[in-house]
C-alpha cells in the first residue's frame, strides 16, 4: 500500500458518500457506494477480509482513491449510478451498449404530437415506452400502432395548423394548412390535421389511446372507441362507425395473444431473473400491466463472473430503472439484491417524479418470492434468460464478422505467424481422482467442428493429476504426427484413441476399438490446455519429446504462481513470466472462453457417463439370484465391494431381502473373481 492511500484511508469520515479507486494512469477501474466510507473503503485492504478474486485483482492495481461525501444511502447510489454510466469502470457490473437501447416517444409538448422512435430517454415533458433490445420490435410496434391510431408519422411544423391551445392566437398568426392530404390518410392510417379534416381536440383523442395502449390499458382504449363507435351511430355517420368497428376488432386481436398469466393482482409488475455464463449475466425482465403481459426484453451484464447473485441484480436494478422511464409498484426478482431497501427508496422517489404515476400510489416493493403463483413467474422468466444466453452464444458463434476479429487479435497478441484457422483445445475430468477423461474439441474458422471431437479414457495415471493426464492425452493425439524412432512408436502403439461422431444433441458414438487406427487429423494452428504453468509446461514437454512445433498456450480461470488475479482469463504463454491478460471485451478472449467451455462440456459429459456406468454396475450385477434390490440393500450398507467381500455370511444375511442363500452365493462369487484377478 502506498502512502498517498494510506493518507486517503486516514481522512476517511463516517458518512455516506461514493469512493472512486483508480489505477496508476489516473483511470477509474471501480465506482462504489458506502453507507460509512471509513468502514467500506478500508475492508479493501483488511488482510482479514475474505475477498472474491475480483476484488483482489482490483485492490492490487489501485493507486489512489478519491470520495464524495453526500447526505444519505440514496444520493450516494444515484451518484454512484452517474459515475458508472460515465466512466464504464472496469471492476464494476456492467450493462452492456446501454446507451444504445431504443425508446418510443410520445411527443406530447408538440403541437399534433408524433409517436416515433428515439436513442435515449429524456426528461423533457414527452412520454417514453422502453428501453427495447431490439430495434425491429419497435419498428413492428410503431406499424401496429399506426394501423390501429391513425396518427401523423410526417415532420411538419403543426404550429401553424390550428390556433394555439391556451388562449387567442396573436395578430400576426394565420392559419396554414396543406393543400391536399398525403397517402396516410387514403389508408387511414392519419386522420389528416394537416389540411383542417380533424382539429386538434380529435387528433389528442387518438394520442391518448396510444398512450393507453403502451402503457397496457387495453381495456380503457377499447372502452373509449366503443363510446366513439355508438355516438358516430347514433349521428348516422355509418362510416365512421365502420371504420371504428374494425380497429375495436384489430385490437381484440392483439390482446388475444397477450396471455393474462398473472392472477394475484391488478398492480404494474416487473418480474426479472438471472442466467449467468463465464463472465456475463443475461437479466430477462418481463412487464405485466394490470395482470396482462405486455411484453419482455433482454438485458447483458458483463464481468459478472466473481460477482455474487446480490450484487449481480443490485447492479442490474440500479441501471436499468436509471434510465427507465416507467417504475411499477412492484418488482419481483429472483434473488434479493444488495442495498434492497435503498434502492425501494429510490425507486420510490423516481416513481413519485414520473408522470405516469401521477396520482397513484408511489410505494415501490421489491420482492423474492418463495412460493405460489409469483415463483412460477420467476420460473418462467429464468428459463427464459437461460435460453437468451444460449442464442447469444450461438448467434456470436455464427457472426463471421467478429470471428475473424477473434483470430486476427489472437494472431496479434500470441505472436503467431496466421490467424489460427484450426483450434484444438484439450481438458481433463474427474472426480476425486476416479473415471479420469480427456476431452478434445476442434474449432475451425472460429467455429465448432463437432465430427473431429475426440474423447480419452485416462489409462496410465492414478488418481486426480491434471498434470500427467494431459500429457497422456496429448502423446495418444499426436504420436502418429511425429518423428520419432520406430522403437518409440512401438511403445505407444497400444494406445487407442477414442473416437467420438457428435450427433444431435452432443450424444457420441461408441468408441473405435481397433488398436492402431490410423486418423488423417489435420495439424492444429493453436493448442489449447486448459490450465496454468503446470499442465502448460507439462505439454511442452510432450511437444519436446515427439519433436513437434506447435504453438501451445494454457488458459486458466484460477491463480497461477503470479500474484495478481484478473477478472479474465489468465492466458499462459511459453517462456513469459506473467501470464497475458485481454480486455473483458475483446473479441479474441470471448473465443478463447467459448472454445474452453466447450471442452468442458464434452468432457464432463463424457465423464459423467462412465462414473453412471461405474456406479450402477458391479460384480453384484452378474451374480445369479441378486437383483437391483438387493444390490441397493448391499451398496447402501456397506457402501463398496470391498466392504461387502470383507462382510461374514451372517452379516450379509443380515440386511434386509437377503437369505443364507443367497449371502453365500455373494461370497462364493466375489471370492473367485478375486482369486481370477490375482492370477492374471
Amino acid at each position: 500500500m502506498n502512502e498517498k492511500i494510506q493518507s486517503v484511508l486516514n481522512s476517511l469520515p463516517h458518512k455516506p458518500g461514493i469512493y472512486l479507486m483508480k489505477d496508476g494512469e489516473g483511470t477509474i477501474i471501480y465506482v462504489g457506494k458506502a453507507i460509512s466510507l471509513f468502514n467500506r473503503v478500508r475492508s479493501y485492504f483488511q488482510e482479514s477480509t475474505d475477498h472474491s478474486p475480483k476484488n483482489r485483482s482490483m485492490v492490487a492495481k489501485i493507486e489512489d482513491i478519491e470520495f464524495l461525501v453526500v447526505r444519505n444511502e440514496v444520493e450516494a447510489l444515484v451518484l454512484e449510478s452517474n459515475y458508472i454510466k460515465q466512466y464504464r469502470p472496469k471492476y464494476n457490473v456492467l450493462l452492456r451498449d446501454d446507451k444504445s437501447y431504443p425508446y418510443i416517444k410520445v411527443a406530447i409538448t408538440e403541437d399534433f404530437p408524433r409517436v416515433y422512435r428515439v436513442r435515449s430517454f429524456q426528461r423533457d415533458g414527452n412520454r417514453y415506452f422502453g428501453p427495447y433490445t431490439n430495434s425491429g420490435a419497435v419498428d413492428a410496434t410503431l406499424d401496429l400502432l399506426n394501423k390501429l391510431f391513425a396518427f401523423r408519422t410526417c415532420r411538419y411544423d403543426a404550429s401553424a395548423w390550428a390556433p394555439p391551445r391556451n388562449g387567442e392566437p396573436s395578430a400576426s398568426w394565420k392559419q396554414k394548412l396543406l393543400s391536399r392530404p398525403c397517402t396516410q390518410y387514403y389508408i387511414h392510417r392519419c386522420i389528416a390535421p394537416c389540411v383542417g379534416y380533424a382539429n386538434r381536440e380529435e387528433y389528442d383523442k387518438i394520442i391518448q389511446q396510444v398512450i393507453l395502449f403502451l402503457e397496457g390499458k387495453h381495456d380503457e382504449v377499447l372502452k373509449d372507441l366503443q363510446r366513439r363507435m355508438e355516438e358516430a351511430a347514433e349521428g348516422l355517420n355509418f362510416e365512421e362507425a365502420a371504420r371504428i368497428r374494425d380497429r375495436i376488432k384489430a385490437v381484440e386481436r392483439v390482446l388475444e395473444k397477450q396471455r393474462i398469466i398473472n392472477t394475484e393482482g391488478q398492480d404494474d409488475q416487473d418480474v426479472i431473473a438471472l442466467a449467468s455464463g463465464d463472465d456475463e449475466t443475461c437479466a430477462q425482465v418481463f412487464f405485466f400491466r394490470n395482470g396482462k403481459l405486455i411484453g419482455r426484453e433482454y438485458f447483458i451484464l458483463q464481468g459478472t463472473r466473481d460477482s455474487s447473485p446480490g450484487e449481480i441484480m443490485s447492479s442490474f436494478l440500479q441501471q436499468f430503472y436509471e434510465s427507465s422511464p416507467h417504475i411499477p409498484a412492484e418488482i419481483l426478482v429472483e434473488v434479493e439484491p444488495d442495498d434492497q431497501e435503498v434502492l425501494q427508496n429510490w425507486l420510490k422517489e423516481k416513481r413519485r417524479n414520473t408522470s405516469a404515476a401521477a396520482g397513484r400510489g408511489t410505494a415501490v416493493n421489491i420482492n423474492s418470492p418463495k412460493r405460489g403463483e409469483k415463483l412460477r413467474l420467476i420460473e418462467m422468466v429464468r428459463n427464459n434468460a437461460k435460453e437468451v444466453l444460449e442464442q447469444q452464444r450461438i448467434k456470436w458463434l455464427t457472426d463471421n464478422q467478429k470471428t475473424q476479429m477473434a483470430l486476427d487479435e489472437l494472431q496479434e497478441v500470441l505472436n503467431l505467424v496466421a490467424p489460427p484457422q484450426r483450434i484444438e483445445c484439450y481438458d481433463i475430468s474427474n472426480t476425486q481422482g476416479s473415471n479420469s477423461v480427456g476431452a478434445m474439441v476442434v474449432f475451425e474458422h472460429g467455429k465448432p467442428k463437432n465430427s473431429e471431437y475426440r474423447r480419452f479414457k485416462i489409462k496410465s495415471v492414478e488418481g486426480a493429476n491434471d498434470v500427467a493426464s494431459h500429457q497422456e492425452v496429448l502423446r495418444r493425439r499426436f504420436r502418429k504426427a511425429a518423428t520419432l524412432q520406430e522403437a518409440a512408436l512401438d511403445r505407444e502403439s497400444s494406445a487407442v484413441v477414442d473416437k467420438v461422431s457428435q450427433r444431435e444433441g452432443g450424444e457420441s458414438t461408441e468408441e473405435e476399438k481397433e488398436e492402431g487406427q490410423h486418423h488423417d487429423w489435420a495439424m492444429p494452428d493453436l493448442v489449447i490446455i486448459d490450465g496454468g504453468k503446470g499442465q502448460l509446461n507439462a505439454a511442452l514437454q510432450v511437444m519436446r519429446e515427439l519433436d513437434l512445433e506447435l504453438p501451445v498456450i494454457g488458459v486458466a480461470k484460477e491463480e497461477g504462481s503470479h500474484t495478481k488475479l484478473a477478472t479474465a482469463e489468465e492466458i499462459h504463454v511459453p517462456g513469459a513470466a506473467e501470464p497475458i491478460i485481454l480486455p473483458r471485451n475483446s473479441q479474441g478472449l470471448y473465443l478463447l472462453q467459448r472454445i474452453r467451455d466447450e471442452a468442458h462440456r464434452f468432457g464432463i459429459t463424457y465423464h459423467r457417463k462412465l462414473r453412471s456406468n461405474r456406479t450402477f454396475k458391479s460384480l453384484l450385477d452378474e451374480i445369479p439370484g441378486i437383483g437391483p434390490k438387493r444390490k441397493q440393500a448391499l451398496m447402501k450398507h456397506f457402501g463398496s465391494i470391498r466392504a461387502i467381500s470383507a462382510a461374514s455370511v451372517e452379516e450379509l444375511a443380515a440386511i434386509d431381502g437377503m437369505t443364507k442363500d443367497s449371502a453365500e452365493k455373494v461370497k462364493e462369487f466375489i471370492g473367485n473373481s478375486a482369486n481370477q484377478n490375482s492370477e492374471k
